[in-house]
């Protein structure tokens, strides 16, 4: 048992981390933050060689929020020696592998950072006033009590009813990607599902390195494969002024609004489109035309059965409303994340509000609703979509978030925030 925290975070991902970074500079909160992992990981089943984050750099964990932090992006390459490649090299979108590296030196150094602590309960003790903390670690049991508590454990993968019976042997979760990029490989027929931004990067890789008369294919459900929405008033909708707007809507409308958004969060970056068209391209060289490829959009992915030593998909051409089958040796399924429900927070069940689509309430500055008689905050990262909209996964509103968390708790700005962020005026004049 130790002493009681002022915060206590579960998860160790980029949102947690950005928390923990701007919380360094905070001397008198009392802070700790648990990941079971035994190291910082951020998808690494997708770290491929030549992939880049679809933000700038200047997304990194602090600097939206405080420029001046030691746990910049800015900063890890002044201690890595590598301003000055950095600076020839006029990158504004940087390497995937980077930003996991960058992740990597900022939880090396944050002494707040506990990697290999798995918690398993999180219950309320009313005679100290506070979350008590079960934790598992390679030493044994560990319990911390916690004034308040943020969970930033992240999303799982998502794969359809329909298709989990064949994860393990004939079909693999595109966030595990690397850990079967051989086997898969060896196969004389791919299917990648999904067209998001790892179903493309996933399907160039495989466009790159298989052999050449592997039959490639890709089906998505969306009308089409298209680029996310890059404009630079579009981006605006990643800013705390849509987050607001979208937060004042009513939860059926809300509900509706986030389906038709999907280009600015499920879509594809122009430069991978581009990648695979000039692979595309390349193949048609010398004439002919590239029929072991199969690019189809419109086509959801309905049932899949084992059939011999590979799978039979039953797909569905939405528009056409026609049916037809496909044969194929290895399924990757891009279909991308869902919220996580942590086991940790059962023993709160009773003491959580919950909104009429079941998901939790989330407040402005993204903490729980709980029973009156919690005195504690309980706070949530990247868990908020169904409230707060698009901007709940972007990294560019990480930082963001992390002030408004740590000026709650403050309550006072500890870290000064924009009263504007957006040009466009979201929703009808006051």
């Amino acid at each position: 048992m130790t002493g009681v925290h002022d915060l206590v975070g579960v998860g160790i991902g980029p949102f947690n981390l950005s928390l923990a970074a701007l919380a360094d500079a905070l001397p008198a909160l009392d802070a700790r933050f648990l990941e079971r992992e035994p190291e910082f990981r951020w998808h690494p089943g997708l770290l491929l060689d030549g992939t880049r984050l679809q933000v700038p750099f200047l997304a990194d964990l602090v600097t939206l929020v405080d420029p001046t932090s030691r746990w910049s992006f800015l900063a890890y390459l002044r201690e890595r020696e590598r301003l000055y490649p950095f600076y020839f090299a006029e990158r504004f979108h940087v390497p995937r592998r980077e930003y996991d590296d960058y992740c990597r030196w900022a939880a090396r150094g944050l002494r707040s950072c506990s990697f290999g602590v798995d918690v398993q309960a999180i219950t309320w003790d009313a005679d100290r006033d506070a979350f008590a903390v079960q934790a598992q670690t390679a030493d044994g049991p560990e319990r911390l009590l916690a004034r308040n508590v943020v969970l930033g454990i992240g999303t799982a993968p998502w794969v359809p009813a329909a298709l989990r019976p064949l994860l393990g042997v004939h079909a693999v979760h595109a966030a595990q990607y690397l850990d079967h990029r051989d086997r898969l490989l060896a196969a004389a027929d791919i299917t990648v599902v999904g067209s998001g931004q790892s179903g493309a990067e996933v399907f160039l890789d495989l466009l790159r390195a298989a052999p050449a008369k592997t039959r490639l294919r890709w089906l998505t459900r969306t009308p089409a494969f298209a680029p996310m929405e890059y404009s630079k008033l579009g981006l605006e909708h990643f800013t705390p002024a849509f987050t607001d707007y979208f937060r004042a809507l009513a939860p059926d409308v809300r509900a509706a609004v986030l389906p038709g958004q999907w280009q600015l969060y499920k879509a594809i970056s122009a430069d991978t489109i581009a990648d695979i068209q000039d692979v595309l391209y390349e193949r048609t060289i010398g004439g002919g035309w590239p029929e072991e490829l199969d690019l189809r959009p419109c086509t959801a992915v309905e049932a899949a059965t084992p059939d011999g030593h590979g799978v039979l998909l039953r797909c569905h051409e939405r528009r056409q409303d026609r049916r037809f089958d496909v044969r194929t040796d290895a399924v990757v399924l891009a279909t991308g994340y869902t919220p996580r429900q942590p086991a940790c927070l059962a023993p709160l069940a009773g003491l959580l509000g919950s909104a009429d689509g079941g998901g939790l309430v989330i407040d402005g500055s993204y903490r729980v609703a709980l029973a009156p008689e919690v005195e504690g905050r309980l706070y949530v990262q990247n868990g908020e979509l169904h409230t707060h909209g698009v901007g709940a996964p972007d990294l560019g509103l990480g930082a963001h978030r992390s002030a408004t968390i740590l000026n709650d708790l403050a309550g006072s700005s500890v870290y000064p925030l924009p009263r504007r962020t957006a040009f466009t005026s979201f929703g009808a004049p006051a």
